[in-house]
């Protein structure tokens, strides 16, 4: 089989490069010039396990294409996925441009049947504005080549997007017609062989899929960060909570760990185009209204920590940001707490020392040219001379650091964690401050200034 992916961010990417290592014939297309020549180098836009190696193995296997004309590498294709960005508006609707914009070319340059795939997000009852794009394109031609659209979303974990496309949870397709469905079928086979599912159903409920999941998740999140601030107030120990919660088959334990917010370019983005969905049908969103509120009150938690310990006093401070990245093994920095944390005690003129594993080079170009902000060539060196830490994103070798070292090297013992990735008891006895989310901060049971 022949596709085409037209966009070349993160969700076009990996899928391009995924169905290409199955063995199909994948041309990804991009109108960005610089972008698409690095692609061809083997340099890519984006950080992800495993990508690079699997994207350069199938461009010598000649089955994975880069190009900036989609009027060739459309001809001949039984797919094309729409995989470019759905950027927020003002007022939280989804901007479609860009997916309309390809739908039209599409139907410029289409040569035979051919199913056009929404794999971006996309509010529902964006397939039938797709349909009538082509359709004009099409009827501009005076060509009765037929299409189906179909509707495809992506369930891709950042960090974890390679696994979760091979090895998929469910693929979700909503077609309209037996055509589709048969070309969708065979496109998916090679990831069907170990039982993975696939629900075939109708697109509006496709398109609804998407966001209904993600908005599910950031609910949990958001409920569970809600649950951490009452347990400080009363006492209890949100870890504590967490367990008991998690046990129940009817919760499960996953995405119920308390933080400082969720963040990336799906939940905060998807949360908003789905309460603006609802508001532009006559109905309010109650819940994910809520979900929303708490999150940016969520992100300003770690900062409230770090004034009250120092009495409001930061003015001059300097503190040391473990993690940059909204989440570990992603460079991605789009809503990411760490940039509402930096901009805040910037704002109390302290000043920041930051590391993170990979997301160093996208933090300088969010944040530009700031005075007070440096950048650490490991997690120590960011200790030094700072006055406090701040555990900010949970990467795996945050969790288990050298404490004498981080007690040496810090001004005073004090460590405020966002993530609850350090047990606040073997923090006091190891003579650290402690602050964890929903739990109850501990003083050092020895000196806390070195």
């Amino acid at each position: 089989m022949k596709i085409a992916v037209v966009g070349t961010g993160y969700v076009g990417l990996v899928t391009g490069t995924c169905f290409a290592e199955v063995g199909i014939d994948v041309t990804c297309i991009d109108v960005n010039v610089k972008k698409i020549e690095d692609l061809r180098q083997g340099i890519l836009p984006i950080y992800e396990p495993g990508l690079e190696e699997m994207v350069l193995r199938n461009v010598s296997k000649e089955r994975l294409q880069f190009s900036t004309d989609l009027a060739t590498a459309i001809k001949g294709c039984d797919a094309a996925f729409i995989a470019v960005g759905t950027p927020p508006g003002e007022d939280g609707s989804a901007d479609l441009k860009y997916v309309l914009g390809v739908a039209r070319e599409i139907g410029q340059h289409m040569d035979g049947y051919l199913v056009v795939v929404t794999k971006s997000t996309v509010p529902v009852g964006t397939a039938n504005k797709v349909k009538q794009a082509v359709t004009e394109e099409l009827q501009k031609r005076q060509s009765a080549l037929q299409f189906d659209v179909a509707s495809n979303p992506e369930f891709l974990k950042e960090g974890a997007a390679i696994e979760d496309f091979l090895k998929p949870d469910r693929i979700v397709i909503g077609v309209e017609s037996e055509k589709a469905e048969e070309v969708m079928q065979r496109l998916y086979k090679p990831f069907l062989l170990n039982g993975h599912p696939i629900i075939f159903m109708d697109v509006p409920s496709a398109e609804m899929t998407k966001y209904a999941a993600n908005s599910m998740l950031a609910t949990k999140i958001s409920f569970m960060n809600d649950i951490a601030n009452l347990c400080e107030i009363m006492g209890a120990d949100v870890n504590m909570v967490r367990r008991g919660i998690g046990s129940d088959t009817r919760i499960g334990n996953k995405f119920i760990y308390p933080g400082i917010g969720y963040g990336g370019s799906c939940f905060p983005k998807d949360v908003k185009a789905l309460i603006k969905t609802a508001s532009e049908n006559g109905y309010q969103m109650q819940i994910l209204q809520a979900v929303e509120s708490v999150n940016e009150n969520q992100k300003e938690v770690l900062f409230s920590k770090v004034k009250k310990h120092f009495k409001g006093e930061l003015a001059g401070k300097t503190f040391a940001l473990w993690g940059l990245s909204f989440k570990p093994k992603t460079d991605d920095m789009r809503e990411a707490p760490s940039l509402v944390i930096i901009e805040k005690l910037l704002a109390e003129g302290a000043k920041v020392k930051a590391y993170d594993p990979v997301a160093i080079k996208e933090a300088q170009h969010m944040l530009g040219e700031k005075e007070n902000v440096s950048y650490a060539k490991d997690e120590y060196e960011a200790l030094i001379d700072a006055d406090a830490l701040l555990i900010v994103t949970e990467w795996p070798e945050f969790r288990s650091p050298n404490f004498s070292v981080i007690g040496k090297l810090l001004k005073n013992k004090v460590i405020i964690d966002g993530r609850n990735i350090y047990d606040a008891k073997e923090m006091q006895t190891l003579g650290f401050c402690y602050y964890g989310i929903g739990v109850q901060e501990v003083q050092p049971l020895t000196e806390m200034t070195n």
